[in-house]
């Protein structure tokens, strides 16, 4: 049988918001339980110390919520028309099932269409007997809306999470009374271990907004006079009934293993059976709860002796404690040694009997404790029930924190749920397992790339004139700079925070800050890992890029400073439709010794593609790539070598792209400024990476091996200007570049370049001599056409897969680049390079990203747009952080819109899933505001305590009808039913509830185990 994980918890409990909130309560012995509140009935009126008065209640307390008339329906894409019908249970579960994801690391949209199961204990509600849908009168039910039906429906309580989040797995409402949800536990681990579903959601939920049930269990005698559970203790006299609602998410372990979940517990085995016929329809049977323990045992393939602690149901009733502890040590002492402890708890003593939901609280009350390795105290326990011994047995009840120390085994525990109508259910829970970062890096090749070129490079005949083979070693061993077993962990990290509207985003930063403030050592990464990867990205949107988890809390502290700290920015998406991005690929004068060198040692997959490029270009040049771009210390590098700068920019560029591309970041379009084109051209699929090194390094060495003399300018004048200049040296100078309107590079023989710049000069026009080897794009580069040619024709070219804007003509590329004679043309054409980007503007893109190691075409953009148009990101720039800059820009499409592969960016980290704030919800009041309940209106949950009308307070029974109130009892014997039919002029509201609360009592004579 396979074990479940328990991968994420939600919950809200009485004093607990959330499962943190929770385990303080637990672990610091907090009594949960308060006096009813004002706003759900008034107490006083119906208070009274003798359980035996009709229409009255012999308890003053309870477990309560708060604010549960508040919901935040636009968030779930309700109306507020249906909210105010919805159960408050529904909400609840809505709420609580988000949180549970989000404390998972999943986000919820990733389930859409997936087999997630909706496994939900519930076993009524008090919203529609508030509503008076049972009530026999017309007039009762003109309140009601096509909203009313779907509203209380018990089974669409799990539906609407189903339904919400689109999963189709089964969706079911269990209700075995007070063992719901536990069994709901059981349902749903069936169900992945069949296969029929891959992930669960599954609790329970109660909530008390109606004060019948109350008075109902007054009358049977099971509610404690002091409004506390007193479990396993001499003065039990009944429980204290509790509300609340928890979740949680289930998986096999397996695929838990396998996908890096945060594992907080396992589910080993579990097992429901029933009382069958006993003393009583409610009376707990002893060896029915004997069987079922000893069943979930065999199931989970333990030993009794094994379990250390046991989650009793445990309701605090003189009946229901000694027998459930004669079961336990019926079951448990089996072959256990003295040295062997087993602690026994009840969460109700903290927060009362949830009844359907009581099940899944003392599951995550145990799942905490395991996670935390420690015991919370029991509560309420002075004196052990007379009829209890643990004498002569290792079992104790915990009156104080006990640390959870077991000799050498895993912790292991067992939770019960025992129903008032039968049904048992047993769950075995075991400690989560090691989890180590062990998330697989793929830093190399499985074969050495070398290796594969090996026979290539021997079937060539090309004559490169090399001293030693190009598949010599690098460095005397290896390829690599970086020894594949050594990795540094990159050094920066990007967190991003969303939400429905402003308010709700800085809230969800507000308390990211405060969970920095209590968790300084949390890692960076796995913070960064489990916001990018596990939440859902709404549209308004923060990204922060820091270094540590001190300057993020520090970034975040200052989120009132954003667009003036750096590394913090914000930004609303306000169209569903992507932002167009371009990718600028830079030309050479950007190459610098180094550039690349942090990702190369922290980036596995910009490595491996370096790596990659540089075993291809040893069949082409004579140094290594890799020690061109990163020389040892005391090395000189010859990067600035036409032969070698060409393809070096294109090897970083190319990777550049490549590692973009890996973080989901496509370009739309590509434009290339000379050398740039190239890369340009690969990324868009004219040729391979093989061929567009292989061109690439042709034409630098070709190039290279050209006479100098050259001469290349920048000129700060107009084309007709410059045009009008150079006119008379056709042969000699020619316009290499034209970068903006104002903006101009000529290429040509050095004395005629002169001759130009004086002219120019005497006209007041700028100019600045550029350090270049060669004078590129210009007549002096005709003698090296006819070798690239040859070349260039061995080359296999397709038609781009997307657009390409061609430095040639400044418009986007025909089938004409993919042919030889484009790329022989490209060596001696101008780079129409503001062409290009006014094609750009034209088609509407405004996202520019350059893939470059200086931020180069950023800036000449700029000059030809319109001023404030346009969104430029560097990649690169020398002298900063590369991590940072890349970060930062990611940032800032992210804010944008463009959707990002975070788990891309994260797939070569360590970075494991953590527990992390979730989603503040931006809660309004939904209720229904009056209904006519016995043709009285009623307000049992008012907006501020002062006018609340209740149906059973005899103070406020003063209206009268003459319309009939009917009270049916259904399944007594044909003696036993009656009816009856009164009219409120000749009885109170009062007396009509006694007179069907003493028929209940008839029905809930046994009921002490609820």
């Amino acid at each position: 049988m396979d074990n479940v994980a328990i991968i994420g918890i939600g919950c809200r409990f009485p004093g607990a918001k959330n499962p943190q909130a929770f385990w303080q309560l637990l672990r610091q012995g907090i009594d949960g339980i308060v006096e009813i509140p004002p706003e759900r009935w008034d107490v006083d009126a119906f208070y009274e110390k003798d359980p035996a008065t009709p229409g009255k209640m012999n308890t003053r307390w309870g477990g309560f919520l708060e604010n549960i008339d508040q919901f935040d329906p636009r968030f779930f894409r309700i109306s507020p028309h249906e909210a105010k019908y919805m159960d408050p249970q529904h909400r609840l579960v809505l709420e609580v099932a988000w949180e549970a994801l989000e404390n998972a690391g999943i986000a919820p949209e990733q389930l859409a269409g997936s087999h997630t199961g909706v496994f939900l204990g519930i076993t009524g509600s008090d919203y529609e007997r508030l509503g008076g849908y049972n009530s026999k009168t017309s007039s009762s039910f003109s309140h009601l809306s096509a909203y009313s039906g779907t509203g209380t429906g018990l089974c669409i309580a799990a539906n609407r999470i189903s339904y919400a989040l689109n999963l189709r797995g089964p969706s079911l409402a269990i209700d075995t009374a007070c063992s719901s949800s536990l069994v709901a536990i059981h349902y749903a681990c069936q169900s992945l271990r069949s296969g029929e579903s891959n992930l669960g959601l599954v609790g329970g939920v109660n909530l008390m907004l109606f004060p019948a049930p109350t008075i109902a269990f007054s009358q049977s005698g099971m509610m404690a006079a002091d409004g506390r559970c007193k479990t396993f203790d001499a003065s039990a006299d009944g429980y204290v009934r509790g509300e609340g609602c928890g979740l949680v998410v289930l998986k096999r372990l397996s695929d838990a293993l396998r996908d890096g979940d945060n594992i907080q517990a396992i589910i080993r085995g579990s097992a429901v059976n029933q009382d069958g016929l006993t003393n009583g329809l409610t009376a707990p049977n002893g060896p029915s709860q004997q069987a079922v323990i000893r069943q979930a045992l065999e199931n989970a393939r333990c030993q009794p002796a094994q379990i250390s602690y046991v989650e009793a149901h445990g309701t605090g009733t003189s009946l229901g404690d000694p027998i459930e502890m004669r079961s336990l040590k019926t079951v448990l002492m089996q072959d256990r040694s003295p040295d062997q402890p087993c602690w026994i708890g009840s969460v109700k003593t903290n927060i009362g009997h949830l009844e359907p939901a009581a099940g899944i609280a003392g599951l995550i009350k145990v799942v905490l404790s395991l996670q935390h390795k420690e015991i919370p105290p029991h509560l309420h326990f002075k004196q052990l029930n007379p009829y209890i011994s643990l004498k002569g047995t290792p079992f104790s009840i915990p009156t104080e924190r006990q640390s959870w120390s077991v000799a050498s085994e895993r912790r292991l525990a067992g939770v019960s749920a025992f129903s008032f109508g039968g049904t048992n259910c047993h769950v075995i829970l075991e400690e989560a397992p090691k989890q180590f970062k062990s998330r697989s890096r793929s830093v190399g090749f499985a074969e050495s790339p070398l290796a594969l070129l090996n026979q290539e490079f021997k079937s060539r005949s090309r004559s490169v004139g090399f001293a030693e083979s190009p598949l010599a070693p690098l460095n005397k061993g290896g390829n690599s700079k970086v020894k594949s077993e050594e990795f540094i962990e990159r050094p920066c990290h990007i967190l991003t925070l969303s939400a429905k509207c402003d308010k709700a985003l800085l809230q969800l930063a507000q308390r990211y800050q405060q969970f920095l403030d209590t968790n300084p050592t949390t890692s960076i990464a796995d913070i960064c890992f489990t916001a990018n990867t596990g939440r859902t990205h709404f549209k308004h949107r923060l990204a922060v890029v820091a270094t540590s988890t001190e300057q993020l809390r520090q970034r975040l502290k200052a989120i009132e400073t954003v667009g003036k700290t750096t590394g913090l920015v914000m930004g609303q998406v306000t169209t569903k439709k992507r932002p167009k991005i371009a990718f600028l690929f830079t030309g050479q004068g950007s190459q610098y010794v180094n550039m690349g060198r942090e990702l190369y040692s922290t980036e596995p997959s910009f490595r491996k593609t370096l790596e990659q490029c540089d075993a291809i270009l040893r069949l082409y040049q004579e140094k290594p790539l890799l020690s061109i771009l990163y020389p040892e210390p005391g090395e000189t590098s010859v990067i600035d070598q036409t032969a070698y700068t060409q393809p070096a920019l294109f090897a970083i560029e190319y990777a550049l792209a490549q590692l973009w591309k890996s973080w989901g970041i496509e370009p739309d379009v590509v434009m290339g400024h000379s050398v740039g084109e190239y890369v340009a051209a690969c990324v868009a699929g004219v040729f391979s990476l093989e061929d567009g090194l292989k061109l690439i390094a042709s034409r630098g060495s070709l190039m290279q091996a050209l006479p100098p003399g050259g001469e290349m300018v920048a000129v700060l004048a107009s084309p007709s200007q410059v045009e009008k200049a150079i006119a008379p040296y056709p042969e000699e100078v020619a316009i290499a570049a034209i970068n903006g309107p104002m903006s101009l590079v000529i290429s040509g023989q050095r004395q005629a370049i002169n001759a130009v710049c004086a002219t120019l000069k005497a006209d007041g026009v700028k100019i600045k001599p550029l350090q270049v080897s060669h004078a590129f794009h210009s007549p002096l580069m005709e003698p090296m056409l006819a070798e690239f040619e040859a070349v260039a024709s061995e080359v296999i070219y397709s038609k781009p897969r997307i657009p390409l804007i061609s430095n040639v003509t400044g418009k986007v590329a025909n089938d004409d680049i993919a042919t030889p004679q484009y790329w022989i043309r490209h060596v001696q054409q101008p780079v129409r390079f503001a062409e290009g980007m006014e094609t750009l503007h034209q088609e509407g893109y405004e996202v520019f990203v350059e893939i470059g190691p200086k931020p180069i075409l950023l800036g000449m953009g700029r000059q030809c747009l319109p001023e404030n148009i346009g969104v430029w990101l560097p990649s690169l720039r020398p002298r900063k952080q590369e991590w940072q800059l890349l970060l930062e820009s990611l940032a800032q499409l992210y804010v944008r819109g463009v959707a990002v592969d975070w788990s891309g960016i994260s797939r070569n980290d360590t970075a494991c899933k953590v527990v992390l704030p979730t989603y503040p919800w931006q809660r309004q009041r939904y209720w229904m505001e009056t209904v006519d309940t016995f043709n009285h209106q009623t307000q049992l949950l008012s907006r501020n305590g002062k006018e609340r009308n209740f149906p059973l307070d005899v103070k406020k029974s003063g209206q009268t009808t003459t319309d009939s109130l009917t009270f049916a009892t259904p399944r007594l014997s044909a003696k036993q039913k009656m009816e009856t039919r009164v009219t409120a002029n000749e009885m109170g509201l009062k007396q009509i509830m006694a007179q069907q609360l003493q028929v209940m009592s008839q029905q809930l004579d046994f009921l002490h185990y609820k």
